[in-house]
């Protein structure tokens, strides 16, 4: 077993749960290099957040890694409330109001190609981590897709998908810009590089519909029922690429950094506008009233 965990490796201390207890921001042996997960992907995992006193869609994060799992044929052995209990007991192991990324894994820890169902090790790592700056960033079209739901386990929020993922990163950064806007199967837009898209246009907050071949972000469907709640017209459908070179505004939602500005996409620069400002402050108001 040579595969590590590592506090070193993030932005500050890290926690890490396994094999039924607490390791203190530390090294550990974790993965057996021979085993499914390790070898040939049968991992997946969940971020949730905890800042200022609260963590936002705690449960739902929870309850979605445990579905993951089901999705690719491994059996989690335990249920998303007890994985947010396990999450709190290391939230609370921090001082309070500790900005930290708290990530759930299941892993297939058989040694063959097909995943033992009752061969799943679990893992759950808390680590400091600072929420970050308000600033935009910038966007290019890359020419990697995302998969069809036939294609890949895109119901998961599955390690295996990452690597495209990142080469969309290379693609795009090659070129000068942050991230990319990535497509799905048929070319309309599905998404950024690893955060779900919001473009507004005329006072209107237009979304990707949820096609199957991205994942429908907690934090997206949090953002949607905000808006709407706040009598923002939402509209969820299939949008073209051109459609954002005139965009008013962009944004992603996604669970690090929960609302972010996008300010350029190609070469049409778009400000951090209203509708993205008052997206942020519904989500922040609406988590300052949780319970961490």
């Amino acid at each position: 077993m040579i595969k590590e965990l590592s506090g070193a490796a993030s932005n500050g201390r890290c926690d890490i749960w396994m094999d039924g207890g607490w390791l203190a921001d530390g090294t550990r042996q974790a993965i057996d290099p021979a085993s499914n997960g390790f070898w040939l992907g049968a991992t997946v995992f969940d971020g949730a957040r905890a800042f200022d006193g609260v963590a936002p869609d705690l449960d739902r994060h929870c309850a979605r890694v445990v579905r993951s799992a089901e999705a690719l044929g491994l059996n989690p052995g335990l249920t998303g409330a007890e994985i947010e209990a396990l999450a709190r007991e290391g939230i609370a192991r921090f001082d309070p109001g500790a900005a930290l990324y708290i990530c759930p894994v299941f892993t297939g820890d058989c040694m063959s190609v097909i995943t033992d169902s009752d061969d799943t090790r679990f893992l759950l790592m808390v680590r400091e981590s600072p929420m970050p700056k308000v600033s935009g960033f910038s966007v290019c079209a890359v020419p990697q897709r995302r998969p069809a739901r036939d294609m890949a386990p895109t119901d998961a929020k599955a390690s295996c998908l990452y690597p495209n993922v990142v080469r969309g990163m290379r693609a795009a950064q090659a070129r000068g810009f942050d991230q990319g806007v990535v497509m799905d199967p048929n070319g309309n837009v599905a998404e950024f590089s690893f955060s779900n898209l919001f473009m507004v246009k005329d006072g209107v907050v237009h979304t990707p519909a949820d096609n199957g071949t991205f994942l429908n972000g907690i934090t997206r469907q949090r953002v949607i029922t905000l808006l709407r709640d706040d009598g923002v017209t939402v509209e969820e459908r299939s949008i073209d690429y051109p459609e954002l070179l005139s965009a008013d505004e962009m944004f992603a939602t996604g669970n690090f950094a929960k609302v972010k500005p996008c300010t350029r996409v190609e070469d049409h620069e778009m400000p951090i506008g209203e509708m993205t400002r008052r997206a942020r402050d519904l989500y922040w108001s609406w988590a300052g009233r949780q319970n961490a």
